[in-house]
């Protein structure tokens, strides 16, 4: 890992990334309403799989026309990296969406981050060596934000179908974290790697996306829309190539363990983002989705979380200093 200034930029371009997969909750949920109409007898889950294949495949393809002949430089490790990022990052956010339908959203926003406390125990039972005091500190804070964030209501909490389906998912986007900083993959080219990634994400969702649609036509119908094809474009452009391109580049700089507990901010710029985008959004598509407003949830979560990842710069930004 490094330790100079390019780290301190990759956790910039980390926090940055997190801000571009935040705009895809806002944008998700507005597509979804925009195309109900459009589709009103498909269900939730042909709209998700639909979307998904559609998001990563275009994505797949750009970057496939971007690289040219340097494709034909894949390695076998490449191919390897990309299907297993494939397969944690579609059974993720598979296992997220159909547990969400079985439970409330602030618990499975909730759930979702238990990665930053999976992937530190995952590291200590690794290396047979306890968490730095800093990690506790944080991913205490990070679970207390996202709770606050959240407004989780433990009193009504049970461990059924959602909360268990949302924990495999979370388990799964640990894997996806861990998976990409795997030192055999350090010499992999990103842009190859993503290729495949992106590319067997979209077909892994081709059954699901089969079995779900009402009729052949869903396919096309469900994108007639202006509006829908133009939300699309801003997943495929913002949250999918922006996103998950500097996050496959930038995370092998900092550790699994500080990379999960910057990806936890994710949800505080979604609420920051839904405070304003869902008007613009009901203006455009025509549809009624109301802004969200600020409260002391917002402001104490976020906060939280942001502390947690200010005392993980601090801690390191010391232990560098006494060993220069």
């Amino acid at each position: 890992m490094l330790r100079d200034g390019n780290r301190l930029k990759a956790v910039q371009m980390l926090v940055l990334c997190t801000v571009l997969w935040a705009l895809s909750f806002p944008t998700m949920k507005a597509l979804s309403m925009t195309q109900q109409p459009l589709v009103p007898e498909a269900g939730s889950w042909f709209f998700t799989s639909l979307g998904v294949m559609y998001r990563f495949g275009a994505a797949g393809v750009i970057l496939l026309l971007l690289s040219g002949t340097s494709l034909r430089k894949l390695t076998r490790l490449e191919v390897e990296q990309g299907c297993g990022l494939a397969v944690f990052g579609v059974g993720g956010i598979l296992f997220q969406m159909d547990g969400l339908a079985h439970t409330s959203a602030s618990t499975s926003a909730f759930l979702t981050q238990c990665y930053c406390i999976l992937i530190p125990l995952w590291m200590a039972l690794r290396h047979r060596r306890l968490p730095a005091p800093q990690v506790f500190v944080g991913c205490t804070l990070v679970l207390c934000g996202v709770a606050v964030l959240a407004g989780v209501d433990f009193h009504a909490f049970r461990l059924g179908r959602g909360e268990v389906e949302t924990l495999i998912a979370s388990v799964l986007f640990a894997g996806q974290i861990l998976w990409l900083e795997r030192p055999g993959y350090a010499g992999n080219d990103v842009k190859r790697f993503s290729t495949v990634m992106f590319l067997m994400m979209a077909a892994l969702c081709v059954p699901l996306v089969v079995g779900t649609a009402p009729h052949a036509a869903a396919w096309v119908r469900a994108y007639e829309s202006g509006a829908a094809i133009g939300m699309l474009a801003l997943l495929v452009g913002f949250s999918t190539l922006g996103g998950y391109m500097l996050m496959n580049h930038w995370q092998r700089r900092v550790t699994a363990t500080e990379a999960g507990l910057i990806y936890c901010a994710e949800p505080v710029f979604a609420s920051l983002m839904s405070l304003f985008l869902p008007g613009w959004y009901s203006r455009w598509a025509g549809i009624d989705y109301a802004n969200e407003t600020v409260t002391r949830g917002l402001l104490i979560g976020g906060g939280l979380i942001t502390l947690a990842n200010v005392v993980l710069q601090v801690a390191d930004a010391m232990r560098e200093s006494k060993s220069s």
